[in-house]
């Protein structure tokens, strides 16, 4: 028969509330009871209803998860971190893929957040970056973390974790200075995500930096794409003057980069460096495999749900983290 709380009640010996306190992560509960609680569920092995919980109770226990990006492991990676959070302190996932430049996104997220009485919203690049979304669900007093590019934030927006995308850039493009390279070219992703203004600022910095100068031909506008990298991979191999590395805005971008130079006969690393950013499965499913910026993005996404989460229950303080992405060097790069 399946256990009930209160067979989980009677083993520990309290009462069905003081069972449904410690299931609900409130902080009144005294840690021995809590620890009783814990050891009579684990022996009985006891599954708590949570769409019965929901249901019962003016609190909510689900969290939103909305997103829309091209990249399928970044989205993998932040479900897969949002979803350990919310198993360890008992909360329901709700997933939400949408279109951040429809003219009704922001009537879809309040509508959402109401219909679906969540208990709050993580939010990723570029609806994290958006004011207008932001405006909409502060105005229904909406508890929401962001995950962001830079390394500061103000407080007006509550809740974030930042990804200091600049310096994971800035050491990336150190790491092909440090090779030799003097000519490095730069491929972006979306305009719309704070992510690529962020990283071509470090790899910018990191040519200043160097008293090297940036060559405006060798930084193009692209997409967040495999194919987006082919196209200006392309371009760049076929300038009369290329040059002799490049860094591309993330993986998918500088798998394709690499993709294009080899059907160009370019031997990789030694006529041309490619580096990327995120190190996703794309970094180690190349031949060569990827030199790449470390971006732990599952952690990123559990430690967002953990902040809000604690932030609901109001037990903390803690309002921010950042998150520093760190070189990863494999074979794709060497010295000139």
């Amino acid at each position: 028969m399946k256990v009930t709380i209160n067979d989980v009640a009677k083993h520990a010996g309290v009462s069905i509330k003081t069972v449904s306190r410690v299931t609900n992560n409130e902080s009144s509960v005294r840690q021995t009871t809590v620890d009783k609680v814990n050891a009579a569920i684990n022996e009985l092995n006891y599954q708590p209803n949570l769409a019965a919980r929901n249901l019962a109770s003016t609190k909510s226990y689900v969290i939103g998860f909305i997103y829309d990006n091209p990249n399928a492991y970044y989205i993998i990676d932040m479900q897969n971190g949002i979803l350990s959070a919310c198993q360890d302190k008992g909360y329901e996932l709700l997933i939400h893929p949408c279109n951040a430049t429809s003219d009704t996104i922001c009537d879809e997220l309040t509508k959402m957040v109401k219909h679906s009485r969540l208990s709050g919203l993580v939010l990723t690049p570029p609806m994290s970056e958006d004011p207008k979304i932001l405006k909409a669900l502060n105005d229904i007093d909406a508890n929401y973390v962001r995950i962001i590019a830079g390394d500061t934030s103000d407080d007006q927006h509550g809740l974030t974790v930042l990804v200091d995308d600049k310096h994971g850039a800035l050491e990336i493009t150190q790491h092909l200075i440090d090779m030799g390279h003097s000519d490095i070219g730069f491929l972006s992703g979306d305009q719309q995500h704070e992510s690529t203004k962020e990283r071509l600022a470090g790899y910018k910095h990191a040519l200043e930096h160097n008293d090297l100068k940036v060559n405006n031909s060798w930084v193009l506008d692209g997409k967040y794409s495999f194919e987006s990298g082919v196209e200006g991979a392309n371009k760049l191999i076929n300038l009369t003057k290329r040059p002799t590395a490049i860094v591309a805005c993330n993986d998918e971008i500088a798998a394709g980069a690499l993709f294009a130079a080899r059907l160009a006969g370019l031997d990789i690393p030694k006529d041309l460096s490619i580096v990327g950013f995120e190190d996703s499965p794309f970094s180690r499913q190349t031949w060569p495999k990827l030199t790449t910026v470390h971006q732990p993005n599952v952690q990123i996404a559990k430690v967002a749900t953990e902040l809000l989460i604690a932030n609901s229950k109001e037990t903390t303080n803690r309002k921010s983290m950042v998150f520093t992405p760190k070189p990863v060097i494999r074979d794709s790069s060497s010295k000139p």
